[in-house]
């Protein structure tokens, strides 16, 4: 591996450690000429997935791309950023295990949104308020009532039954 800062093809691996549930390797290494120390990533390369969009345009997935959407929606609440990694491989994941070599990007918002609302509902309706191009406020209160409605529908299942009296 060639450093990135002196250009030199001699570099030695310091450390080695599993990344990703087992699924990337992530390695130290250090440069023998200038001695400084940098990070690189070995993953199994998946079939190329492709993105058919909603004007019919075709693109590759890429991770970062759903990461830098899942992170906007997320600005400011307490979802870290290890919980949008763990969105995105969880959603990377499924989609290679559909076997599919197209995915349309209404699934994955789908995905996104089915994962952020159980993690956190502000980013939720952040995610869902692009995702369904809320065009006025009637729009966007609909979709937090359909939440608290499934909050609410959630909460009752949860009651314990109340033991019944005898007379």
């Amino acid at each position: 591996m060639k450093c990135p800062y002196c250009n030199n093809p001699d570099t030695k691996v310091v450390d080695s450690r599993p990344v990703e549930d087992g699924l990337a390797i992530r390695r130290r290494r250090e440069c023998e000429k200038c001695k400084k120390r940098f990070t690189t990533f070995e993953k199994i390369e998946n079939s190329l997935l492709v993105v058919v969009k909603n004007d019919g345009s075709r693109e590759s997935f890429d991770k970062n791309k759903l990461i830098n959407g899942v992170l906007k929606a997320c600005e400011k609440t307490k979802v870290t950023y290890e919980d949008v990694q763990r969105i995105a491989e969880n959603i990377e994941r499924g989609l290679n295990n559909t076997m599919e070599k197209e995915i349309e990007s209404k699934l994955i918002g789908r995905l996104i949104m089915d994962e952020l609302r159980v993690l956190d509902q502000v980013a939720y309706v952040r995610f869902a308020s692009v995702y369904h191009k809320f065009t006025d406020v009637n729009t966007f209160v609909d979709e937090v009532n359909k939440l608290l409605e499934k909050d609410k529908a959630k909460s009752i299942k949860k009651q314990p039954k109340e033991p019944k009296k005898e007379n």
